[in-house]
């Protein structure tokens, strides 16, 4: 029966919704202020670090709304024949982990290709250096912008804009490392902020350890992508080994299953 009952449900649901007699949309859009209690904080950093600027992280968080919503009320329908406290709290559970999936999945994403992102940083900031050798801090960095990872680009813009504002403290510095928390990106930020401070007869000098740090950095995600390989590699072998060998001990023992037959 409840299939039945869920089955004419969902009916209801979609002419309602074509009709325009309920609007899921314009029903989020007026319970704003409290569905956004349930962002998480780094949701917007996960889409941006998977989607770049072209995706709006508020669209994706409305959708996941309403995907949480409407699995909300197709187990209301799927239990309305034994509706409860119980099946009420299931299905508000269930419509809460639909509404999780997503940030579970893009946050997987994120931890799989953490390296690759983390990787940008120091090749970018090589491009960085070379810049740095002719301009200031500031000036440089307006114009890496262009050719910087999609990924860093609307971060590298606010940074610019609040130093162009007037603010001459590390805090644009620091907000940027903070936008995109990948490995040294804090400690890499705080030594452009001293080498913006830098005099001119100390500059040379400065640069020298700052292009120190971006080598050891990129030794550093080389030796992480040769380990990753490695890994690889010995992960292939060790499943070769093991299926080969699995498949000697399954004819072994159809040889002996065979003699004892005969």
């Amino acid at each position: 029966m409840s299939f039945e009952i869920l089955f004419i449900g969902v009916i209801i649901l979609f002419v309602m919704n074509y009709t325009g007699r309920i609007n899921a949309n314009k029903f989020i859009a007026d319970n704003e202020v409290y569905f956004r209690k349930l962002k998480e904080e780094d949701w917007d950093f996960y889409v941006k670090a998977k989607y770049g600027d072209g995706i709006n992280g508020d669209i994706l968080f409305n959708k996941r709304i309403r995907n949480g919503l409407i699995a909300i009320i197709v187990l209301v329908f799927f239990f309305i024949s034994k509706l409860n406290y119980i099946t009420l709290l299931f299905s508000l559970l269930g419509g809460f982990l639909v509404f999780k999936l997503d940030y579970f999945n893009i946050k997987k994403y994120y931890k799989q290709h953490l390296h690759e992102i983390d990787a940008m940083l120091p090749h970018y900031l090589k491009s960085l250096e070379i810049l740095i050798q002719h301009y200031t801090v500031p000036v440089a960095i307006g114009k890496s912008i262009d050719d910087a990872p999609a990924i860093f680009k609307e971060g590298l813009n606010e940074l610019i804009n609040e130093i162009n504002s007037g603010n001459d403290s590390i805090d644009p510095y620091v907000n940027f490392a903070r936008e995109y928390p990948v490995r040294d990106s804090m400690r890499m930020m705080r030594l452009l902020y001293r080498l913006s401070l830098g005099r001119q007869e100390h500059k040379q000098e400065q640069l020298l350890a700052f292009s120190k740090t971006i080598s050891n950095l990129q030794q550093k995600a080389r030796d992480i992508k040769y380990k990753e390989r490695l890994e690889k590699m010995e992960s292939k072998t060790m499943s070769m080994l093991v299926t080969t060998g699995l498949g000697v001990m399954v004819l072994l023992i159809f040889a002996v299953l065979m003699l004892m037959g005969s």
